[in-house]
Formats: C-alpha cells, sequence, structure tokens
C-alpha cells in the first residue's frame, strides 16, 4: 500500500489540475469502485455530478479532494469530499480532454472536469481492485488546525477523522505522540504502523526508520527511552522527506504518478526488501521474518532487542 511519501507525490500532481475544476460527468466503470456507497456508483455519480473540487488534501495515506456543492459561493468552504483509498495498486491518471485515451482495462471510473479554458479527464485505476472512491461529509478538525498538507481548511472526511496528524505535518503534537508511541506492550514496529498515533508511516519506512535509529523491531515500546523515540520519529521523518524527493518508492507498474512515471526511492532502502544482503553499516547480513503479520527487514547487529539499560541482564 503507498505510503506517505506515494500519496503526497500523487496529491502534488493531482492539485494544479484538479484545483476550481467543476465535475461535468462521471462514468463510474466498475461499481465496487463506489462500494462505501449504499446506492454504489448511481449515489456516486449524483452526489459528484456539477460539484466543484477546492484543491487536494493528505493526511498520512489518506487523499481527498474537497469538494463546493452546486449553488456554492466561490469562496465557500467545502462541505463534503471526494475521497481515495489507493489500495495497493490505485493511481491517477490525467489527461486534457482531446488528448484522451480510451479508457484503460484497469480504468475504474473516469471523471470529466472543466475549468476555465481547458478540459479535463481525471481516471482512476486499480488493478487490484483493493482501493475505492467515496463521497462522504467533511468534519471540523478538533484542534481548529488544518486537517491536512494542501489546504488551510480545518476539516477532515469523516472515514480520516480517527486518523492521527502525519509524521510531517508542522501541527503534530510531537510530545504526545512519543508519549503514545512509548505506552503499552506491543512492539515497536506494530505502534510504528498505528495510524490513530502518527499516520503516514507503512511497512517500508518503518523498516527504514527502524534501521536508521538502530532499534529491534520487536523491542517493547515500553523500552524505548524518550531520547530513542524522539530519534525514531526523526529517523521517520528524515526517510520520508527523502523519498519525497525521489518521487516514492516503486517497486512495479502498480504505483506510479500522475503522469504514469515511477519513483526511484527504492535504490536508496537500506533495510526492507534486503534481507540477507549485507547491512551497509556493519556489512553482517539483514534478517528477515513476519512481524505482526508484516515481512519486516533488519540487521541483528546493528537493531539490539532490548534497550541499553536491559541489554545487560539478558
Amino acid at each position: 500500500m503507498p505510503e506517505l511519501p506515494e500519496v503526497e507525490t500523487v496529491r502534488e500532481g493531482l492539485a494544479p489540475f484538479v484545483t476550481d475544476a467543476t465535475i461535468t460527468a462521471i462514468e463510474v466503470r466498475r461499481e465496487s469502485v463506489a462500494r462505501l456507497l449504499p446506492g454504489a456508483g448511481a449515489e456516486f455519480s449524483a452526489r459528484l455530478a456539477g460539484a466543484t473540487i477546492a484543491g487536494a488534501v493528505r493526511r498520512g495515506k489518506f487523499l481527498w479532494l474537497p469538494l463546493r456543492l452546486p449553488g456554492d459561493a466561490a469562496d465557500a468552504p467545502a462541505t463534503e469530499s471526494l475521497s481515495a483509498h489507493l489500495g495497493m495498486s490505485g493511481q491517477f491518471r490525467v489527461h486534457t480532454a482531446e488528448d484522451a485515451p480510451d479508457p484503460h482495462p484497469h480504468c475504474r471510473a473516469r471523471l470529466h472536469l472543466s475549468r476555465p479554458g481547458e478540459d479535463l479527464v481525471l481516471d482512476f485505476l486499480d488493478q487490484r481492485t483493493f482501493g475505492y472512491l467515496h463521497v462522504e461529509e467533511l468534519l471540523p478538525t478538533p484542534d481548529g488546525l488544518a486537517g491536512g498538507h494542501g489546504l488551510p481548511d480545518a476539516a477532515v472526511p469523516l472515514s480520516v477523522a480517527h486518523i492521527g496528524r502525519d509524521a510531517l505535518d508542522p501541527h503534530l503534537d510531537t510530545r504526545s505522540a512519543l508519549r503514545a508511541w512509548r505506552r503499552g506492550s506491543r512492539g515497536v514496529k506494530q505502534v510504528l504502523l498505528d495510524q490513530t498515533l502518527v499516520s503516514g508511516i507503512g511497512n517500508i519506512y518503518a523498516d527504514e526508520a527502524l534501521w536508521r535509529a538502530r532499534v529491534h523491531p520487536e523491542r517493547p515500546a515500553s523500552a524505548l527511552t524518550p531520547a530513542t523515540a524522539s530519534a525514531l520519529l526523526e529517523a521517520a521523518q528524515e526517510v520520508m522527506r527523502r523519498a519525497l524527493a525521489e518521487g516514492g518508492t516503486s517497486f512495479d507498474a502498480l504505483y506510479v504518478n500522475v503522469n504514469g512515471q515511477s519513483g526511484y526511492f527504492a535504490r536508496g532502502l537500506e533495510a526492507y526488501g534486503r534481507g540477507g544482503e549485507p547491512c551497509r553499516r556493519c556489512g553482517r547480513p539483514l534478517r528477515r521474518a513476519t512481524i505482526g503479520g508484516r515481512s519486516s527487514h533488519w540487521c541483528a547487529t546493528c537493531q539490539c532487542r532490548y534497550s541499553p539499560r536491559r541489554a545487560g541482564t539478558r
């Protein structure tokens, strides 16, 4: 599943094309793409028709396009959103109307957009069909601050209301987030993957952050010192900023940006997907195992399973 850098790359690519565009027609090419709506494709089309997209916003791995409804003033706040869950293979492709190809076999929905001076086509492709699109209400943020990256509006979709601010969000309450990370008996990797605490970190960037901070993925979160927890968050932020600079991580054609281009950060991965290969710090073979149902990669030499204060008692 795409993580923060990949979803941000998509958001950044969409924003200049969809902002202030009005949805003039909707083609639902597979009903399951709107499976969260009781009326499926028919309700999806009815709720989108004539709406104007106010921008493109992201919190963690979650992406949405705020909507102004027909009849709303141009400066009115959006009240609903077109939310997108990319799943494992969801992609958006943007075309000018005159150059739009016939829908790809994996195209699940096609939106026709009109902006001053140009008409566009926005396709949602999804080979594995785990992704979906959803029209839902926007809720005010409890803290009154921007709901996500891309717009200053203090609102999030209903389905995102329980998701924590992401690791790169300037409004993240770092102290509270680090305290939450250090509570409970779960292994630290499971805590990193908990999107209700700090969002945006998935399997790839959790392995990378743990390697950079020299923390074993199974170390109990409660055994982290405040300094180690802080270093881990900084490592996650660093690796995701680097990934963003390279367009995210692509292993195959299932993740591309809105122009169909792949990201290149996979070339710079230090841990994820490198089981059996030498650690670039110490040269020992990296380990690979399934932890909490997720494939995990780490260096048994560099990443101690227990905190330093406990290591001497084992």
